[in-house]
């Protein structure tokens, strides 16, 4: 593999073996058609590594289109809409929405990639007020089997339309989108950090779950609990200690009222809860934007067992001998309304996300009975939040959902051109 490949393939996940037969480095619509019409006579599969956070697993063979060149963000602000290309950053949309007081439904990370975050649904900051991106898309750019482009909407493809927002990845190559933005300026956000050496993570996990049945739908929140390592390259206020953090995003004028309980928990680590403007919004979670290797996967509960929960959390901790990420997400409100498209599972009252860094087999150790503990109240998966668990195929579609996908799947895509990442609703 030579220098320009190599700096083609690479990402932010660096624990997957990406070896295609061919690389696309496209830089328009065009030369996306090109090279999905090539793909075809030559019958290899055509797989997308777009920009942000990648790809969720290994690449062998095939062809591979990268999209990180077609980057161009337009905002219309009377229409209160965002044009954005394959390869765009989040960060991108959040600068270009800014200035007119508009902003994205974007995840926490300003790195992500915007297309494929949607296309798998799109769980953001402001996701109890707003719902899933994916529910705010107004078209699709998007290039078929068929070495077509075609633009579609709701209203001129609706069963396409349907199962590119939630499954997009098995049914093409999504060159740009048209998303509707939201009127929000600045929040109240932040994180509320404890020892979790201090501070009972189970009585915090209680009290975190107790909080949630009290706070409106428009405030959005997650609790994660990290065993940092004894690293001189960590911050001194994290290194070697377990943290519980507790992260919050509101668009109200109440937030403090609202997170006052949430200081009884214990001993504060650090609070960096504040009024901000939207475009400093990323500071509430602070992911790292650096690549590295790591291994996770998602459910979705029903309902939350505390007793389980605990039980992740005991798993998942200092004693476990990996650097695992916990991240309990708090679901409901706008999540919960029913739109046109395949994202699933919106009955569902929390999603976990468990991710290891380093070495997969070590993480599958750690992670897979922590989700067994959890099998009794899961709902199914979540595509955008498998980390690279693609040999592992069911549960990210209920079956009703599933069965028309794959009755989709057969129409648009009869000889799986577009291998479906996650083998959930075809063969």
């Amino acid at each position: 593999m030579n220098s320009h490949t190599a700096e083609e393939l690479s990402g932010f996940q660096t624990g997957f073996t990406v070896r295609p037969a061919h690389v696309i480095a496209a830089a328009s619509a065009d030369d996306v058609i090109a090279a999905v019409r090539h793909a075809a006579a030559e019958r290899l599969p055509v797989t997308v590594q777009a920009t942000g956070h990648g790809l969720r697993g290994p690449v062998e063979g095939g062809a591979l289109v990268s999209t990180r060149r077609m980057d161009r963000v337009s905002v219309d602000p009377v229409e209160r809409t965002a044009r954005v290309q394959a390869g765009v950053r989040w960060s991108q949309v959040v600068e270009a929405a800014a200035p007119h007081g508009l902003a994205p439904l974007n995840g926490s990370a300003p790195g992500v990639g915007a297309v494929s975050y949607t296309l798998g649904g799109g769980l953001g900051i402001l996701a109890r007020e707003f719902g899933y991106a994916a529910d705010h898309v107004r078209s699709l750019d998007v290039v078929t089997a068929d070495g077509r482009l075609r633009r579609v909407t709701r209203d001129s493809a609706p069963d396409l339309y349907w199962a590119l927002l939630g499954a997009g990845h098995g049914f093409g190559v999504v060159t740009e989108l048209e998303i509707g933005l939201v009127p929000v300026r600045r929040l109240y956000g932040g994180s509320l950090a404890f020892d979790g050496r201090q501070v009972d993570p189970a009585a915090a996990l209680r009290a975190y779950e107790a909080w949630t049945r009290t706070v409106p739908d428009g405030l959005t929140s997650s609790l994660a609990a990290v065993p940092y390592p004894d690293l001189p390259a960590l911050p001194p206020h994290l290194r070697g200690r377990y943290v519980l953090s507790v992260r919050v995003a509101y668009t109200g004028s109440d937030g403090e009222r609202l997170v006052a309980p949430l200081r009884e928990i214990g001993p504060v680590l650090s609070d960096s809860l504040r009024e901000m403007p939207y475009t400093e919004s990323h500071t509430i979670h602070s992911d790292p934007d650096f690549p590295h290797a790591y291994y996770g996967d998602s459910a979705v509960l029903g309902e939350f067992d505390l007793a389980a929960a605990g039980e992740v959390l005991r798993r998942t901790g200092p004693g476990s001998g990996a650097m695992t990420v916990v991240q309990i997400n708090h679901l409901g409100g706008a999540l919960a309304e029913a739109a046109p498209n395949s994202v699933p599972w919106r009955e569902g009252r929390f999603l976990v996300r468990l991710l290891a860094v380093g070495e997969r087999a070590k993480a599958r150790e750690v992670l897979d009975p922590a989700f067994a503990s959890l099998a009794p109240v899961t709902l199914g998966r979540a595509v955008n939040f498998a980390f690279g668990a693609g040999d592992r195929n069911a549960g990210f579609y209920d079956d009703v959902t599933r069965k028309r996908l794959a009755g989709l799947k057969s129409q648009y895509d009869p000889a799986s051109l577009f291998p479906d990442h996650v083998r959930g609703f075809s063969g």
